[in-house]
């Protein structure tokens, strides 16, 4: 035998994780291209990409690593991190996260994996959790409504601003805002209010308040230097004068405070991130917010609702706005497309695990420390004031302000700088009798301090007067007092994951949503303490790992993209559309065209456009598509010709929402810029030109980019999301600014809360790309196309595939055409749908952008085995529609409308179908090694809506539905 002598580049892992991530092999690549007639991925991609923005230039990238070198490496740059203690506060706190959560849901991919919960019948278990974030949002504000979560507490409350100026009857364009109000939510609020004509005043709720007519009212409860007020007559006020309430409240401290809705506010908002959920230095966070009754049709975001399936089964579903500005577009009153659903899941779930006692007392032992604190500080001299608070201090510190910031700073320790004679504390959940000496160490500055925490604690009386207390019970559902212990709430957790398909039981589908790995190595980084545990607000000398991280992530996004700068701060895509148009509007307003406030988006537009241009005071005008799905130049033309003189930008997906690259996208981007318009490139479909072509290269000026798609941040049931811009240098100095940053002079305000918006994730996004390196991030996209077409190319016997580029290829997805089905048997893209749930998979994307179709994406991630097993289920499909058109089925009793079949179903003594149990449970044979079964059967979206009821229903109630 002749032995080889192996070298060490023979064994080189560089390139291992291209293969993980990457389904399909060489071979399986092979087999594919035999299929479509092509001899190599490059002569696919050739007949794919326009020629004219074909790139062959490669991306200026470091070439791929080994999972655990680019762990390594990221390790390196977390370390330069330093996580001190922070007593910041300003809306964000530590908080311990229950390992039985962390492990089960954080970082489980049954739980970071899945979709929006669009089909409910394989979303019941994520839904009933988002119901109880919902009932735990009412109980604690005293609301009669809440959402399933939104992006922030700063961009909730301008949510609830648009809310208010639409309920309000107030004749008044102004909102007033409380001066103690979050500094980073005024400055979200500054933003939002400009494009939409709202005037914001800012100032004292006794003194400005009463002589302001206003539309609407925002209040901070407890305020942001720690005072709680008693708005109760204010809040009367301002409903007397026809105008409506918002109040951001601590959800903590509504365990022992009085609820919004017992002080009679219209609106609560806030955010749940100390409900277990790390600072992530700054995001991903929930926020919330709870209205009244009389507002829920003007409720954004998405609700969640209980309704029944066929069989009279109680079953959740989204309810009302579900996709509202899909719906009505341009006369959206919101341009949300997502939520926090993992971090509303984890702030649910902290609630059930410690249920209402042990919040309460989290609560009681956050707000007696305080109480401590602030004696021992009077103790040394120092006034903190005489007004109730809950958690947080102002101190009066005088000329020894920067003296006690850099002894905070000697000992690990960070105080809020407030201004030069106040400092700030907050205390947390994390807060230890150790942790109150320590502060009256940094602020004795050298004084003997001869009391002790123990001495205090049996002396100081409570400081919130009795009248402001909250009574009564909250949280008396079973499920917050049932799952206590670890083993319960594992097997709890267990349970509702087991109820739901995500992608790590089957592959998703799902055309222009992009589900692909999220590789275990990129989610590791996630939980390190040095990203999870820094504050937003930490120093900079303490952030230098995340600052050379973004900075890292940038450039490589920029080299991605042909873009010459990137803002990170927009926490989805929707917040991403908004900053991209505002850094628009500001340009032109800063070359003196104001008049310019057209926007001409394409009728096929994903729904958040049209949304997004009317949040930022642009007149939409639609383009019409030609027959092969493309923009119409001519109609394009028009339209120029028609508004030139006005025209502020077009919003164009690419490669269109159609799944194909047009080939005309450069003459188009040429015809806006003759105009004087700019070109928005909508990039929720930049997984097709990832290495092979650059939108800020071949005519956009802006884009925002979908990290949660392209950039393998998980979707996580419906978010988080990260949804940065990238801009030509001339839109750089439009980017979105922060508070934080005021001397950066940026012409734009903060589009989120925290200045890197969901920074707790970029790791994420990073290690992709690291991983990957040039060659592999092209050959995903090459892939990615591959897939699809192999699809296509599969299933085009038995559906028609809508649209195809010039040389009959589709893009990354391909739309399958059901029209002709629905007309010659009535079966509709539904029942396909839910057919396929017997099958193990998650529908495609149903009647998007065109009526009656299927929109599929595989992405690259998916193998030939995933591929040829959702083609087989697809064929199986058309073939219980051909036999139904043949009479060999009745019309009514068939499998395909009473899809989904539960366990329940099929095991039931009765069985009065027309066709077998098996055919309806087990159509294909391999289903029985590993068969997925529905919790409920087809859910009644109808009669939910008639009977809403979105908070957990009581046991009995159960019975009745």
């Amino acid at each position: 035998m002749v032995h080889r002598a192996f070298r060490l580049a023979d064994l080189d892992t560089q390139s291992e994780f291209i293969a993980r991530h990457i389904g399909p092999g060489e071979q399986d690549q092979q087999t594919m291209l035999q299929q479509l007639g092509l001899p190599s991925l490059q002569a696919l991609i050739a007949k794919v990409v326009p020629a004219a923005i074909l790139a062959n230039d490669g991306l200026n990238l470091d070439v791929s690593c080994s999972e655990q070198q680019a762990l390594s490496e990221l390790r390196g740059i977390a370390e330069k991190n330093q996580i001190y203690k922070s007593f910041i506060g300003q809306g964000y706190y530590n908080c311990h996260t229950p390992s039985v959560i962390q492990r089960n849901i954080l970082e489980n991919p049954a739980w970071y994996t899945a979709y929006t919960p669009y089909q409910p019948e394989i979303s019941q278990g994520r839904l009933e959790a988002l119901l109880n974030y919902q009932t735990l949002i009412v109980d604690l504000t005293g609301m009669d409504l809440a959402n399933a979560s939104l992006l922030d507490e700063a961009t909730a409350a301008a949510e609830a601003m648009a809310l208010c100026r639409n309920a309000s009857k107030a004749k008044s364009n102004v909102f007033f805002v409380v001066q103690d109000c979050l500094p980073q939510t005024i400055d979200v609020l500054r933003t939002r209010a400009e494009p939409m004509g709202i005037e914001l005043v800012i100032g004292d709720a006794l003194v400005d308040l009463p002589v302001t007519d206003c539309f609407g009212v925002l209040l901070q409860y407890p305020g942001v230097d720690g005072v709680i007020h008693d708005y109760s007559r204010t809040i009367d006020d301002v409903h007397q004068r026809g105008g409506l309430v918002i109040m951001a409240a601590d959800l903590l401290s509504l365990m022992i405070l009085q609820s919004p809705g017992e002080l009679d506010a219209d609106v609560a908002v806030g955010s749940s991130q100390r409900f277990g959920v790390p600072l992530g230095f700054g995001g991903p966070h929930a926020a919330y917010m709870g209205i009244k009754d009389k507002f829920k049709r003007l409720l954004p975001g998405r609700l969640v609702g209980l309704s029944q399936d066929i069989n009279g089964k109680p079953a959740y579903r989204l309810a009302l706005q579900t996709r509202e500005q899909h719906i009505r577009r341009e006369k959206a009153t919101s341009n949300i497309c997502t939520a926090q659903v993992l971090l509303a899941i984890m702030a649910s779930m902290y609630a059930v695990y410690h249920g209402p006692a042990g919040l309460r007392a989290i609560a009681e032992r956050v707000h007696r420390s305080t109480v401590l604190l602030a004696a021992g500080l009077r103790r040394l001299g120092y006034s903190v004031g005489e007004a109730a608070f809950f958690d947080t201090l102002l101190i009066d510190s005088g000329e020894q302000t920067s003296a006690i910031h850099q002894a905070a700073q000697n000992v690990g320790v960070n105080l809020r700088q407030v201004d030069p004679a106040h400092v700030g504390v907050s205390l947390d959940e994390t807060t230890q009798a150790v942790d109150i000496e320590l502060l009256w160490q940094v602020f004795a500055l050298g004084q003997i301090i001869d009391f002790s925490v123990a001495e205090l604690d049996s002396s100081e009386a409570p400081v919130i007067p009795e009248n402001m207390m909250r009574s009564g019970e909250v949280l008396s559902h079973p499920v917050f007092n049932r799952y206590h212990s670890e083993t319960d709430m594992l097997r709890y957790l267990r349970c509702l994951a087991d109820k739901d398909i995500a992608l790590d039981r089957a592959m998703i589908p799902l055309g222009s949503c992009t589900m692909k790995l999220n590789a275990s190595s990129e989610m590791l980084p996630i939980s390190w303490p040095q990203f999870s545990a820094i504050h937003p607000f930490a120093p900079t000398e303490q952030t230098r790992g995340y600052h050379e991280l973004t900075d890292s992530l940038q450039t490589m996004l920029c080299e991605i993209t042909g873009y010459d700068e990137v803002s990170l701060q927009p926490n989805a895509g929707s917040q991403g559309e908004y900053a991209g148009l505002l850094a628009i509007r500001h340009y032109h307003q800063s070359r003196g065209e104001e008049h310019r406030n057209v926007c001409l988006i394409p009728s096929s537009a994903h729904g958040t456009n049209p949304a997004s241009a009317q949040m930022c005071g642009l007149q939409v005008v639609v383009v019409s598509c030609d027959e092969q799905g493309n923009v119409d130049l001519d109609d394009l033309s028009l339209k120029c010709d028609q508004h030139g003189h006005q025209l502020a930008a077009m919003m164009i997906t690419y490669p269109s929402t159609h799944g194909v690259f047009e080939e005309k996208i450069v003459e188009a981007c040429e015809l806006i810029h003759q105009h004087g318009g700019q070109v928005y490139m909508d990039g929720a479909n930049l997984n097709a030109m990832v290495g092979l072509c650059y939108p800020g290269k071949f005519g956009g000026d802006v884009s925002h980019l979908n990290l949660h798609k392209t950039f393998c941040i998980p979707h996580g049931g419906g978010g988080p999301g990260v949804g940065p811009i990238g801009v030509k240098k001339h839109l750089a100095p439009f980017l979105p600014g922060h508070q934080t940053f005021a001397a950066d002079g940026r012409a734009t305000g903060a589009v989120a809360a925290a200045p890197w918006g969901s920074a707790g994730i970029l790791p994420i996004s990073w290690m992709y790309i690291r991983m990957m390196g040039r060659a592999g991030l092209t050959q995903a996209t090459k892939v990615a196309i591959l897939n699809a077409n192999y699809i296509a190319e599969r299933l085009k016997q038995h559906y028609p595939i809508l649209y195809s580029g010039a040389q009959g290829m589709v893009a990354h997805e391909c739309i399958l055409d059901l029209t002709q089905i629905k007309e010659s048997t009535g079966i509709s893209v539904d029942d396909v749908a839910k057919r396929l749930i017997d099958f193990g998979f998650h529908a495609p994307t149903m009647s998007f952008p065109v009526a009656g179709t299927l929109m599929i994406e595989p992405t690259e991630s998916e193998s030939l085995q995933e591929l040829e097993r959702f083609c087989d289920a697809m064929i199986c499909i058309r073939q219980e529609i051909t036999a139904l058109q043949a009479g060999e089925m009745d019309e009514y009793d068939n499998p395909l409308k009473n899809a989904p079949h539960t366990a329940a179903m099929v095991t039931d003594d009765e069985w009065l179908h027309s066709y077998s149990r098996k055919s309806a449970a087990y159509p294909q044979s391999e289903l029985g090694i590993a068969k997925y079964w529905p919790p409920v059967g087809r859910v009644d979206n109808v009669y939910g809506d008639r009977h809403l009821f979105c908070t957990c229903a009581p046991m009995a109630d159960y019975d009745q539905v």
